[in-house]
């Protein structure tokens, strides 16, 4: 309880809020770690916060593009057995022991989702989004996968298994985007937040 009531007293004033997810263990050489950076700034820039898990690799990348930004760099860091640090261009970070208040936070503040290459949790995260919009539990939000060369076998599973045996519905394949251009990402998801009513003007009022 008391991580709920410290992420919704320390996030309150974030939205609109974009959150990124990605592989922790990505190096900074890395094509996507720099992708990351591009597409972080970009949104900071267009007027979104930029939340991340906090920690190395992509979402570093995230959070040190945000903070070259206009808006706020957020890192929801998670204490981890193998000791995950928090990167240090977070302008607000808070630290987690619970993954489900973790994700909380995630959902509530943000108004689009960008997935980044990345393993087990960034599949949790983006999946656990795309159930949410899919089941209507939250309000819309555009997921975009960045790295069509990354999801794209992914893409194709989905289409050939849970879609070829009846279990995703054709429509459900729309509920995200792969793109490869950094400003693809933010187009999509401004211009979701601007057609649901919204202005990057209009100031930050928690949702």
């Amino acid at each position: 309880m008391g991580e709920f009531v410290d992420g919704f007293e320390t996030l309150r004033d974030v939205w609109p809020a974009v959150s990124i997810f990605g592989g922790s263990r990505a190096r900074k050489s890395q094509p996507y770690y720099k992708d990351s950076v591009t597409i972080a700034k970009l949104l900071s820039n267009a007027g979104f916060s930029v939340i991340t898990g906090g920690g190395p690799g992509i979402i570093e990348g995230a959070n040190r593009g945000a903070s070259t930004g206009r808006s706020n760099s957020i890192g929801l860091n998670i204490k981890l057995p193998s000791n995950q640090i928090a990167n240090a261009f977070a302008d607000t970070a808070i630290e987690f022991n619970y993954f489900f208040a973790r994700k909380v936070m995630f959902v509530k503040y943000s108004c689009g989702i960008v997935g980044m290459p990345g393993g087990f949790g960034t599949l949790d995260e983006i999946f656990e989004a795309l159930t949410l919009v899919q089941t209507q539990k939250i309000r819309f939000l555009p997921v975009v996968l960045y790295g069509s060369r990354f999801w794209d076998g992914l893409v194709r599973w989905l289409e050939h298994q849970p879609l070829g045996a009846n279990l995703l519905r054709p429509r459900d394949m729309k509920l995200f985007h792969v793109v490869d251009d950094p400003q693809r990402v933010v187009d999509i998801i401004k211009c979701h937040f601007e057609r649901m009513g919204h202005s990057l003007d209009e100031g930050r009022d928690t949702p």
